[in-house]
């Protein structure tokens, strides 16, 4: 009989709170794309961008993804640099960053993007543990008609819990 009786914790309640925090949304993204997979991966950063990601001064509204040379690479995400953080270094906020992922995942984002017209839309960025990572999602963009589509339907999804928490609070 083992006397190691450790127990884990399993993330749940207020650890779990505060070990996943959002840095940075991207909330145009589910408006303008159809979003199927979601991937995690991490980002390269330098010493400056960290400390302004812990200020909170990250924006993603115009970022996205490419894949160059087997490697894939984020654009366009804004990290304005600390006054008193980047004294010493020439900080450039729209820099090109390299997204950090296992080779497999890589190939298999490669394959979707070359062969079947996918793209790859970074939607939040957000704390595991100490580490910021990226949620990169697979996508296929909307046309017009769709996006008019999607919120009619958001639009009857929110009417009918209205009528529905109305019609049960009176009963």
């Amino acid at each position: 009989m083992s006397k190691n009786n450790t127990t884990k914790n399993t993330g749940t309640g207020k650890d779990k709170a505060s070990a996943q925090k959002t840095i940075a949304l991207n909330r145009s993204a589910r408006h303008d794309f159809h979003l199927e997979d979601r991937y995690e991966a991490g980002i390269a950063l330098q010493g400056w961008e960290l400390k302004s990601i812990r200020a909170g001064r990250m924006n993603m509204g115009d970022a996205y993804a490419l894949v160059k040379n087997g490697e894939i690479f984020l654009f366009g995400s804004q990290i304005t640099p600390l006054s008193q953080a980047s004294t010493h270094v020439v900080a450039d906020d729209r820099r090109t960053r390299k997204l950090l992922m296992h080779r497999h995942e890589i190939d298999k984002l490669v394959g979707y993007v070359d062969r079947e017209g996918y793209t790859l839309i970074p939607t939040a960025v957000y704390w595991k543990g100490n580490k910021v990572k990226l949620e990169l999602a697979l996508a296929k963009g909307k046309q017009a008609h769709d996006k008019r589509q999607a919120s009619k339907d958001r639009d009857w999804q929110r009417d009918k819990q209205r009528v529905m928490r109305k019609h049960n609070k009176d009963a």
